[in-house]
């Protein structure tokens, strides 16, 4: 009985094997640290850049090949890339997260303060989600 069944799961379970291997492989996300930058270098030039969401990273264009993202809020979100013909060339997710675990956050109700320490414990120049 078992034997038969391999035989007729056989072409069925290498024609799913051939099928997953023609997708595209899945990149692993692009990490930005808070605060930091990351270049981006492209296949080919660009025509339209979006971030999901722009209060988690930022993407500034340096020239035609060449992106900048910019982490401003922890969390993820996406990036996707687009050329003149609206083919993407990059449609990734977008890890922002603390440098280090030398960071610290102070919750007091609505308020945060977000602390720098390495070594002594410092206000940042700037908390999260604070306005200009």
């Amino acid at each position: 009985m078992a034997r038969r069944l391999t035989k007729l799961l056989g072409p069925a379970a290498l024609a799913a094997c051939a099928a997953l291997a023609a997708l595209p492989a899945r990149a692993e996300a692009i990490r930005v640290f808070i605060d930091q930058a990351r270049v981006v270098k492209l296949a080919r030039p660009a025509d339209t850049i979006i971030v999901g969401n722009p209060e988690i990273a930022d993407a500034a264009v340096q020239d035609a090949s060449t992106v900048v993202l910019t982490g401003k809020g922890f969390g993820v979100t996406n990036l996707v890339i687009l050329d003149r013909d609206g083919a993407a060339i990059v449609d990734e997710q977008v890890v922002v997260s603390r440098t280090s675990a030398n960071a610290v956050n102070v919750y007091r109700r609505a308020e945060l303060q977000a602390l720098s320490c390495s070594p002594y414990c410092e206000a940042r120049s700037k908390p999260i989600g604070s306005q200009p």
